[in-house]
């Protein structure tokens, strides 16, 4: 079977490798049409040349495209993905470094709290452009799929302006599960569950080894007694102990949604894991990010020569993407975890929020399991985020500073730590320094650059609780050279 498929921000290279390694692996799908798309032509040339070899291996009649011109290929396609980050690293450091001014110490920022919030508004109005073109020149009824945060964000302004189908996809339900697969001790195949909520807070009501129901108990004392996660997932155990549920997301993540762990910075560290960045470290994403940003370029070389290797070799991934557009060709039906509109799928959230939850999918597409009713804290815990997600997205569909001074005001981090006085100088702070992809408050900036001018509120110079030495990447191929 012959179709197109278009991957948005085709230049992260290790993404689209994966997501096209996994496609091929579909039996069916050896003549698929892959165009690949990036703002980025020298990155785009490097993974063009990185597809075409695989295909070029495996003797395949795929074919593959690059262009800089979206519109061009996403002409005639059937799925368009996109795995975009609009402003890159240079803004993705002031959603971190501008809060940590005012006492807001994030790990990621990419979801909500005040960087998540301004990553939204620089994505949604890029991300609309997009449905767009898939409404123009697009096969009819195309599949949006977004794999670009902030998940929630993205995916409602798409569903309720953008005109598309579209879903939200993440992997952080397969590495929750798989992790609870460990401390049970049991294969990955061997444990079912159901887990439902909304993207990077979503809960495993209910999970089953081996067909054995599993208990709260047994789940706590399993993450308890690991050796690793005992100590890397802190606020994860906290929260399954309170709430009696496992949380999908990493504890520098969980960390940040909720207003409890990282309010005051003597508590951060008793709360977070500095092994790794994923654990809590203060701007850890950005600073593993920024490690990496050259990385593409020079690795090349091992890329080229890992994709002359035969396709038989790849493991296909538990990413989403492959298996719903296998599912929606050959009927063979898919379960999954999947970002869509509420309306009583679970039953104790707003209509109108994306929430993340299983849904079964085959030739009829995308069907979700309704009737699902979270434990009431995390029912809670969900709302007061759908409540601060609604708030972004009508700011950045109108331009309205002012929503968007109340949307980070309600994030539930930012409020355990700012006042309103601070919040709102912040905002102004931030929306002047990424002026540049806001174009939707681009009649605020100036007034907001005049009240930063006779700003009162003080802030500080403060590198956060827990932040580690950012490295280049001779710095770091000079330490795994020593260490080697």
């Amino acid at each position: 079977m012959s179709f197109k498929v278009a991957i948005i921000g085709a230049g992260s290279v290790g993404f689209t490798k994966t997501l096209i390694s996994d496609l091929l692996k579909v039996p069916e799908f050896a003549d698929v049409e892959f165009a690949l798309t990036d703002i980025n032509a020298h990155n785009l040339d490097m993974i063009q040349q990185i597809i075409s070899s695989i295909v070029a291996v495996n003797n395949l009649p795929a074919k593959v495209t690059a262009t800089t011109n979206r519109r061009e290929a996403l002409s005639g396609a059937r799925y368009i993905m996109s795995c975009v980050r609009v402003g890159g690293l240079e803004a993705f450091a002031t959603d971190v470094n501008i809060p940590l001014k005012y006492g807001v110490d994030q790990c990621v920022g990419d979801t909500i709290c005040a960087g998540g919030i301004l990553y939204g508004q620089r994505n949604i109005p890029v991300i609309l452009d997009f449905c767009k073109d898939i409404r123009e020149v697009a096969e009819p009824g195309a599949l949006f799929l977004n794999y670009a945060n902030p998940m929630a964000m993205n995916t409602w302004a798409a569903d309720l302006y953008g005109g598309v189908d579209v879903v939200g996809l993440c992997h952080g339900v397969q590495h929750g599960a798989h992790q609870i697969a460990q401390v049970l001790g049991v294969d990955d195949r061997d444990l079912d569950y159901v887990c439902s909520g909304i993207n990077h807070q979503t809960w495993y009501i209910d999970i089953r080894a081996k067909g054995r129901k599993i208990e709260a108990d047994e789940v706590i004392a399993g993450f308890e007694k690991h050796p690793v996660y005992a100590k890397q997932e802190k606020v994860r155990i906290d929260v399954l102990k309170r709430f009696g549920v496992y949380s999908t997301e990493s504890n520098g993540h969980l960390s940040e949604y909720l207003p409890w762990y990282r309010k005051r910075p003597e508590e951060i560290l008793r709360w977070i894991d500095m092994s790794d960045w994923i654990h809590g470290e203060t701007g850890g994403y950005l600073r593993h990010s920024t490690e990496r940003r050259n990385w593409f370029e020079t690795d090349f070389p091992k890329f080229k020569a890992e994709a002359t290797k035969s396709l038989s070799e790849h493991k296909r991934t538990t990413e989403h993407a492959s298996y719903i557009i296998e599912a929606r060709e050959t009927g063979r039906t898919y379960r999954g975890h999947f970002n869509r509109r509420n309306n009583g799928i679970i039953k104790n959230l707003p209509a109108d929020a994306i929430i993340e939850s299983p849904g079964f999918v085959d030739r009829f597409g995308i069907n979700m399991v309704e009737g699902i009713e979270l434990p009431i804290a995390c029912a809670a815990t969900c709302s007061v985020s759908i409540s601060v997600q609604r708030m972004s997205v009508e700011a950045a569909m109108t331009g309205n500073i002012d929503m968007l001074k109340l949307a980070v005001l309600h994030d539930p981090l930012v409020g355990a730590i700012c006042t309103p006085d601070e919040v709102w100088q912040m905002v102004d702070e931030m929306v002047v320094a990424q002026a540049q992809w806001l174009p939707q408050y681009a009649d605020a900036v100036p007034a907001a650059k005049a009240r930063l001018e006779k700003a009162t509120v003080k802030t500080r110079d403060w590198a956060g609780a827990a932040r580690k030495v950012v490295r280049s990447v001779e710095e770091l191929r000079e330490m795994k050279g020593a260490h080697h």
